[in-house]
């Protein structure tokens, strides 16, 4: 079969990519981004190059059985219309490329982040409310495009459309496009290594799930390969990464903050620039619910490789040495050599 990813160099693109060289039922893999990556393309792979708001992508979806949509925006968080270009029109943009296209499967990234409000002392599972969390822009633009996809399922039951709600997703790789992303310019790679963690926030409700960006491709090949699957898929690893867990990984100590005060601390600094990062991601973090990853693991036949703190320290070994991977996004230069790009960004102003 014929995969065609629309977002192909990034944190998950990447390891999908990597995932599917070696699937002996996808004969030709064509990779979309807005930038193509130097140096001869892996086994199967064609690249294209691609912008998903400007460009017609039906021609480079051509002949293609199953579209991955990937693609987004992270930043700028500071002006949510440039964000939703890319998110929801580039996102619109895509699904009707696909179609037009004659694709018979559109596999489609979303996240944790589509869930409205919910519990952090249960799991959920896929037919939880998603309407997001009102403050956070990325939430928001995960809803809506959600909200497109009902659309196109109803209108096209000869398409089968797959979402997939992942967790936080870390890999080593991904480590420079992370802190260029959250942490910004400011930050010292060696301040962000593990023994120089002491401490770690304990606040009401702040937790997170957490999966290795191999163990999130591993899910989407399985849906690419079995293609009698539909609708949505939670993925995250064990455990749930709350301040205990955090602590026992990172050797580092619970110290209560109060919800308030920390966001007024990332309202503060993200106000004057000092790092990209909004109260939204805080909103976000305390708001969504734990996912039930049963479906998953039953329909899929889908178990990570890597725990939830596994992942979280492979990250923070490539933060710590200002790793990068070998795509555009991933780059450990993508902002500069000496972070000058990012500078000129405003920290978050700019994409």
């Amino acid at each position: 079969m014929k995969v065609a990813i629309v977002g192909a160099t990034g944190n998950v693109g990447s390891a999908l990519v990597r995932a599917l060289e070696h699937d002996e039922r996808v004969r030709e893999i064509v990779g979309i981004a807005r930038r193509r990556p130097s140096g001869p393309p892996p086994p199967k792979v064609t690249w294209a190059t691609a912008d998903i708001v400007r460009d017609d992508l039906t021609r480079v979806l051509a002949g293609a059985d199953v579209v991955v949509h990937l693609a987004w925006l992270i930043q700028p968080d500071r002006h949510p219309e440039a964000m939703e270009a890319v998110n929801v029109r580039g996102s619109e943009n895509v699904f009707a490329a696909a179609l037009a296209a004659g694709a018979g499967s559109l596999v489609v990234a979303s996240s944790v982040g589509v869930y409205s409000p919910g519990p952090k002392d249960r799991a959920v599972d896929e037919s939880w409310a998603r309407n997001g969390i009102p403050t956070s822009t990325y939430s928001q633009h995960k809803a809506q495009v959600e909200r497109m996809l009902d659309v196109v399922e109803a209108g096209h039951e000869h398409v089968r459309v797959v979402r997939m709600r992942p967790g936080l997703i870390f890999q080593r790789d991904a480590a420079s496009e992370i802190r260029r992303y959250f942490l910004g310019p400011l930050v010292p790679n060696p301040l962000l290594r593990r023994a120089l963690l002491p401490v770690v926030p304990k606040t009401d409700r702040l937790s997170f799930q957490a999966v290795h960006a191999d163990d999130v491709a591993e899910a989407y090949r399985l849906v690419i390969d079995q293609r009698e699957v539909r609708g949505a898929f939670n993925l995250a690893a064990e455990p749930l990464m709350d301040a205990t867990e955090l602590g026992r990984a990172l050797g580092a100590r619970p110290v209560p903050v109060s919800a308030r005060a920390l966001r007024a601390a990332v309202q503060l600094s993200w106000r004057a620039h000092l790092q990209p990062t909004s109260p939204g991601w805080i909103d976000l973090a305390r708001g969504v619910p734990v996912m039930d990853t049963a479906r998953a693991r039953t329909e899929l036949g889908w178990t990570p490789r890597h725990s939830a703190a596994d992942a979280l320290l492979e990250l923070l070994d490539g933060l710590g040495h200002g790793v990068g991977g070998r795509t555009p996004p991933l780059d450990r230069h993508a902002g500069g050599r000496f972070r000058e790009r990012e500078l000129r960004t405003g920290i978050g102003s700019r994409p």
